[in-house]
């Protein structure tokens, strides 16, 4: 999983496909490397510090849930 800074009301877009070289957030990779993925978009209602995702298999997306 990643730690990051979530500010509120700004929009992210969670890397679903797994191509991104900008983990976990969305580069546009997925259009050639995945095209049949689209990320995950998202707004936090408040500023936190979250544990998103790396390895796509959370049931809880885009936060890690200890599924890996």
């Amino acid at each position: 999983p990643f730690p990051v800074e979530l500010k509120a009301g700004k929009k992210y877009a969670w890397c679903a496909c797994g191509h991104s070289k900008s983990q976990p957030f969305c580069d546009g990779t997925h259009k050639k490397a995945a095209p049949g993925i689209s990320p995950l978009r998202f707004t936090p209602e408040e500023d936190k510090t979250a544990w998103l995702c790396g390895c796509k298999r959370t049931r809880a997306p885009p936060y890690c849930d200890g599924t890996h």
